[in-house]
């Protein structure tokens, strides 16, 4: 049963798949709301203007019907009057045609918005097959198409009905009015049944375009097992993920672990925590961490530290703390300025006696770390995160003190 829910689709698209399907031209559209549009811009269009295209459909009817005998036998001079009357046609009908066609290219903004894909103009055979064309007929959107253009056609049909019925008293008294009179009233009565079609498409319109809003998100339904294999595909294997990770800290250490050599002490606990400090006078306005390590990249940093003769002192609560509180590259706090002063005057005292000879420097062992600071061993996790990366930089066959 949870491998048959795996299968249906019942999650929404997700944004990647909403893009994608626009990249391959899949966008919401309404044919009914392109009809409304184009009717209304035609109809208002011709009401608002039908001054000027009176004025224009005159003049052309009357260089249409003028009579010139000279005409009759010269075809040059028939010609010019039939481009006048076109032109004159043409002038008539430009700002129906300016309006219709800024219906057409704008009535699409309204759902999918502007959007040319030349993946939906390439040829596929399968659009060719008779049997898909079936199964589109005979699937449910088959039916539902039919029944929306039964439903435009029966309320397109009724309103118009309607209207031309309520007023047949006025279209039979046509007949006895004079010509002038009968002409103007025809053309409202003619104006008003197109306004009501055009209130009827609107109405189509209007339940054709949630019904296709529905249907395209319908459409790009995804199944669980999708939206897992999409995510994973964008964010990434989370194993791969943790590899790169991986990577990314032991190279950070290996750089970390070459500048243990330069380093001026080494604070230890003495066998978890390791912490390496570094100060020039005048170039640093306080002492830095430039490494730090547990267990493991604690032993290699206390193992570098032998190496290259850089002091070693067991501090256990200042190492704590400055492992806990202190990033890599990062000055010391303020807090913490007294104890590691007391621990750079040894470093100092140190290099003063194997130059010049003299008594052994004692060891500072009493410092002052505020208890807010010193948070104790580290948890396991983090002790097994560094114990495996560290196992990694061996498995690399790399030296810890080269240079990245």
């Amino acid at each position: 049963m949870a491998g048959d829910s795996d299968l249906e689709k019942t999650e929404s698209a997700t944004p990647r798949r909403l893009e994608k399907a626009r990249e391959e031209g899949q966008i919401v559209r309404s044919r009914e709301l392109t009809s409304f549009a184009l009717l209304a811009a035609g109809f208002y269009g011709v009401w608002a203007m039908s001054g000027s295209i009176g004025d224009h459909l005159a003049s052309m009817l009357r260089g249409a019907l003028r009579f010139d005998h000279a005409s009759v036998f010269e075809t040059r001079r028939m010609m010019i009057g039939a481009g006048v009357a076109s032109r004159e046609g043409f002038y008539a009908l430009i700002p129906i045609l300016a309006m219709t066609g800024a219906a057409a290219l704008l009535s699409p903004l309204a759902l999918g918005g502007w959007h040319v894909s030349s993946k939906s103009l390439q040829p596929k055979a399968s659009r060719l097959n008779p049997i898909s064309g079936l199964g589109k007929i005979f699937s449910i959107n088959g039916p539902i198409q039919l029944g929306m253009s039964l439903a435009k056609t029966i309320v397109v049909g009724f309103i118009g009905g309607v209207s031309i019925w309520n007023r047949h008293d006025e279209i039979l008294a046509l007949a006895t009015q004079p010509l002038t009179v009968a002409f103007a009233n025809a053309a409202h009565l003619i104006a008003v049944c197109c306004g009501m079609t055009v209130a009827g498409m609107f109405l189509v319109a209007a339940l054709d375009v949630p019904y296709q809003i529905w249907n395209y998100h319908k459409k790009l339904r995804m199944t669980k097992e999708e939206v897992k294999q999409e995510h994973k595909e964008s964010e990434g294997d989370p194993k791969m993920k943790g590899r790169i990770r991986a990577q990314q800290r032991a190279m950070a250490r290996r750089r970390m672990m070459s500048k243990v050599p330069t380093a001026d002490v080494v604070i230890t606990n003495p066998t978890h925590f390791a912490v390496a400090l570094s100060y020039s006078d005048g170039e640093m306005r306080a002492p830095k961490v430039v490494a730090k390590g547990v267990n493991l990249v604690a032993a290699r940093i206390r193992e570098l530290a032998v190496e290259n003769n850089v002091p070693l002192l067991e501090a256990p609560p200042l190492a704590r703390a400055l492992y806990h509180n202190v990033d890599l590259d990062r000055e010391i706090p303020g807090t913490l300025y007294g104890a590691v002063a007391e621990v750079l005057a040894w470093v100092y005292q140190l290099r003063r006696f194997k130059s010049e000879g003299g008594a052994v420097p004692v060891a500072p062992s009493d410092f002052d770390v505020p208890a807010d600071l010193d948070k104790g061993p580290v948890s396991d996790e983090d002790a097994d995160e560094e114990a495996a990366d560290a196992l990694n930089d061996n498995n690399d066959n790399q030296a810890p003190g080269a240079s990245a």
